[in-house]
């Protein structure tokens, strides 16, 4: 007798009507053979990948972990604690000093067309939209203007989180970071890294100019940078330039209290905040400098060609 399958309404229909077709089934020679031929394929397919990632891990360039195997190995390690969505906001808790950043809803618009391509951990790299030589010289000259003003206190470095760029430090921190560096451009691709009030990071993020840096989640990941890192997208057009500037300007601000675009004569102000941004962050100081050295071999220098 045919076998019988139940259908939907509980009646009984043979189970050839269902499948007209005879079901192969795998013998055991069958078996083995497909066996053997994934105990071969596996590793070579494993291999393949491990050489293509590697290769687009060297492809980033210099940056803050070294272009090895090693290295390699460590940033592979690194993303288990990297951020699901670098596009979600930093939360700004309630008890948190000052609530408000240096920017306003105002100071920026939404950044017209599409998200950049961005990869990588350390080094973190926008892969498409990148600065062409004009406008990355552009950018490098304004902050070369910001810093050239004494009133600032700001100062040139090799930058302690990239290792192999130049860096923009202040020399009166209160917020603390990797030795009181604020910033630092990407010769490659005309991006930048720095720290930002919570609140100045939400508005970045949600106007499109970023994304957070994919370890900064805070806690044993301070380590590597601040809670409150990000990237900001490189500028296409010298209108972009300019709205860079402003957050460049909050950067400064979060970490050294000075406000750059304050007073025109005399000594610059510091915030009205500055007190309590020093007593937000006080003991949350990223030890990256402590624990893998400031210095570099070859520094990529901020005017580097795009």
């Amino acid at each position: 007798m045919a076998d019988l399958v139940k259908d939907s309404i509980g009646l009984k229909t043979p189970l050839e009507t269902l499948y007209p077709f005879p079901i192969p089934m795998l013998s055991e020679a069958h078996i083995h053979i497909f066996t053997a031929v994934l105990t071969l394929l596996l590793p070579l397919a494993t291999a393949f990948y491990i050489h293509y990632d590697y290769r687009a891990f060297l492809s980033l360039g210099p940056g803050g972990t070294p272009s090895t195997p090693l290295g390699y190995l460590k940033i592979k390690l690194l993303s288990i604690l990297c951020l699901r969505d670098p596009l979600r906001p930093l939360p700004i808790p309630p008890h948190f000093r000052p609530q408000k950043g240096y920017l306003n809803d105002g100071t920026l618009l939404k950044r017209p067309g599409t998200k950049p391509v961005v990869q990588g951990i350390a080094p973190q790299r926008q892969q498409t939209q990148k600065s062409d030589r004009i406008v990355y010289a552009r950018l490098v000259a304004k902050i070369k203007e910001v810093a050239r003003d004494p009133r600032n206190c700001l100062l040139e470095r090799t930058s302690c989180f990239e290792k192999h760029s130049s860096g923009l430090f202040t020399s009166i921190p209160i917020t603390r970071t990797c030795r009181g560096e604020i910033c630092h451009a990407h010769p490659s691709d005309g991006s930048m890294h720095m720290t930002l009030h919570p609140a100045d990071a939400k508005l970045v993020l949600e106007n499109g100019w970023g994304e957070r840096h994919p370890l900064a989640r805070g806690g044993w990941c301070r380590r590597f940078v601040p809670k409150e890192f990000v990237l900001i997208y490189a500028p296409r057009d010298e209108i972009e330039v300019d709205i860079m500037m402003r957050i460049v300007a909050a950067s400064i601000w979060w970490v050294s209290g000075i406000d750059v675009n304050g007073d025109e004569d005399g000594p610059r102000r510091k915030s009205a905040d500055v007190a309590a941004v020093s007593r937000a962050m006080e003991g949350n100081e990223c030890w990256a400098c402590n624990a893998h050295g400031c210095s570099g071999s070859k520094v990529e220098k901020m005017t580097g060609d795009a």
